[in-house]
């Protein structure tokens, strides 16, 4: 019985250590006061871990102090008036009952947050639940509003304004409190395969269940990297050897887990809580390593389904059975865990406890379960809309996957005014661009036509295809079946006014040219103006030449044609005689050329009979 008693301190000795040294999350300047003017500032805050924070937005209310019933312990007899149309934040004292206690009084008296001010002064802690059984009514599963605890200094600020019938507004703001460096969020939850443990294990597996979907949608897009971690303790070496220890540990005390029944005597034991905690770890990994990491999300889900606790069903058997459906290969699996009798370290088990130290933002690792965004805590009730709201604030603004921008989880800012930002009513187009946190004024491409702007008063179309969207937001007019845009598709931006107008090019209007006297002057030409031109006429039978602005004849004398008519026949028969006189003597030539090549080849008969008594005699 003493060595029942001295591991059992042991085990708790462990828990309370990690919680006291563990560094606690604290969302720092989260908290602005508005009004009055003399409280003008920001301050850090610290949510609880239980209702439901609005990670990604903020909230606005008016600060009230129930002044006697401070701590919030007991239901309030009514709901608090607001007075104004802000929502209500209830500022109460730290002490005498839970913090999730106060939050849920408080929620009942139809208030929007509760912030608690701390008793004494002290770093921000992380208010968390009571155990499950003093939770007799089941409040905290009911708690929706958030809560916050603010230091002590703080809290008086606020008191002895509100005491002095000021009218204190506050902002919570949450938008920052998920780092969001680029488009895909990494996150983990700290879990334990026990379902034996209470509401925590409960709520755990509730939240695995209903999250599943969501975190598959996730990974298999892309959009996150998930993985799961699980605590274990270590065994002291003066009780390696002792049956408590074996029952509770693996690998020679290197990794233990509580008593699920917390009776060493009775039920499941630690150890097969760990060996569990393992098998699921590796499932993990060699599913990640097949490109199937959402694999993970089954498995726990059909387990705990399955192979419950509480259904006598936790056993390897089982969770072979699980595997097997799922097709995963059993014997990498095995291989990953492997042997949990021998006397070596296990690198998965040891990789796992090395990252339950703090590191970076994160802090320890000091409640099960947890969850943790991109290197921050979590802290609030795991539910699925809460923590997907708290992933997507996670994402680089604009980058958010569709899932992120329902209607359920974010109000589109666009809709109300188009957000403020510039748009072509005529084209639909629009320059709001709804994301997680808010909106962007972002000038848009459509239909591959890049726009450029400040986004808020204008934005231009640019580059070659720009004139087919609405004239590149350029000046056109078509009057009479006639049209003129002041936008070129030989320019990849700017508006010019085309020839005959002037103008900035978003606006031309005609020029007169035969009142500014820029058009026929020539002598006796009338000008008459016309929309992008004009009209000049010469007197008599002349005809005007507009290059030259000049006025030419119509029609020539007699004398005139008989002579044209003399020159062109003296250079037609030139030409022919040219013609004839160059055919015969390329003819001529061809004749003699042609002779003298067969003369060489060919000779002629008289020729033949002259040379015959040469070749006789040389015989």
């Amino acid at each position: 019985m003493a060595i029942l008693g001295n591991l059992a301190t042991f085990f708790l000795f462990s828990t309370i250590f990690i919680s006291v040294s563990g560094r606690f999350v604290v969302e720092k300047s989260s908290i602005s006061v508005l009004s009055p003017a003399s409280l003008r500032s920001k301050h850090d805050s610290a949510i609880a871990n239980f209702g439901i924070p609005d990670y990604g937005g903020t909230m606005m209310g008016t600060v009230v102090y129930p002044g006697k019933e401070s701590s919030g312990c007991k239901p309030f007899d009514s709901s608090f008036n607001s007075p104004s149309s802000r929502p209500l934040f209830l500022l109460l004292d730290r002490g005498e009952c839970y913090f999730a206690l106060k939050a849920w009084n408080g929620q009942q008296a139809g208030v929007a947050a509760v912030l608690i001010a701390d008793n004494v002064d002290e770093p921000l802690i992380t208010m968390d639940t009571p155990e499950g059984s003093s939770d007799a009514d089941g409040y905290i599963e009911k708690i929706r509003i958030p809560s916050a605890l603010i230091t002590r200094s703080f809290g008086d600020a606020l008191k002895k304004a509100r005491q002095n019938d000021e009218e204190v507004v506050i902002k919570l703001d949450w938008t920052e409190s998920m780092p969001h460096p680029d488009e895909r969020v990494e996150y983990e939850l700290w879990t334990n395969s026990n379902d034996e443990c209470g509401i925590r294990c409960d709520e755990q597996m509730d939240f695995v269940r209903n999250f599943r979907g969501h975190a598959q949608i996730l990974e298999k897009g892309n959009y996150t990297q998930f993985t799961p971690h699980y605590i274990t303790w270590y065994c002291p070496q003066a009780f390696i050897l002792s049956r408590q220890c074996k029952s509770q540990c693996i690998n020679h005390g290197r990794y233990c887990a509580p008593d699920p029944e917390q009776d060493f005597g009775e039920g499941y034991d630690g150890k097969d809580v760990v060996v569990e905690n393992l098998r699921q770890l590796c499932v993990h990994r060699v599913a990640n390593e097949s490109n199937r990491s959402w694999v993970w999300w089954d498995f726990v889900t059909d387990f705990h389904i399955r192979c419950s606790m509480k259904d006598k069903r936790y056993s390897k058997e089982c969770a072979e059975d699980v595997m097997k459906a799922l097709d995963l290969p059993l014997d990498k699996i095995k291989k990953c865990m492997g042997d949990p009798d021998a006397d070596v370290e296990n690198q998965v088990l040891k990789a796992e406890q090395e990252l339950q130290v703090g590191r970076g933002s994160r802090g320890d690792v000091t409640i099960l379960p947890t969850l943790v965004v991109n290197d921050v805590q979590y802290r609030g009730k795991l539910e699925r809309t809460a923590v997907l709201k708290a992933i997507c604030a996670g994402f680089k603004e604009s980058t958010e996957p569709r899932i992120c921008l329902s209607g359920d989880l974010e109000t589109n800012e666009c809709l109300e005014r188009n957000g403020g930002c510039w748009q072509n009513m005529k084209l639909n187009v629009t320059a709001c661009k709804d994301t997680f946190r808010g909106r962007l004024c972002q000038c848009p491409v459509v239909d591959g036509v890049q726009y450029h702007g400040d986004g808020y008063v204008s934005c231009q179309a640019v580059g070659p295809a720009r004139c087919i969207m609405d004239n590149g937001g350029c000046w056109s007019e078509t009057r009479k079946e006639q049209s003129f845009s002041a936008c070129s598709e030989s320019e990849l931006r700017g508006c010019h006014c085309p020839s005959g107008f002037r103008g900035d090019g978003y606006k031309c209007e005609d020029i007169d040219e035969c009142k500014e006297g820029v058009a026929c002057n020539c002598d006796g030409c009338t000008c008459k103006n016309t929309w992008g031109g004009y009209e000049c006429k010469c007197k008599g039978d002349l005809l005007y030449m507009r290059d030259q602005d000049t006025c030419i004849g119509r029609n020539s004398s007699r004398f005139g044609w008989f002579l044209t008519l003399l020159v062109l026949s003296g250079v037609v028969g030139a030409g022919m005689a040219g013609y004839i006189f160059y055919k015969y003597r390329l003819r001529s030539y061809m004749d003699s050329e042609i002779m003298a090549i067969m003369s060489q080849y060919m000779p002629l008969d008289n020729q033949q009979n002259e040379a015959q008594p040469l070749r006789t005699g040389s015989v």
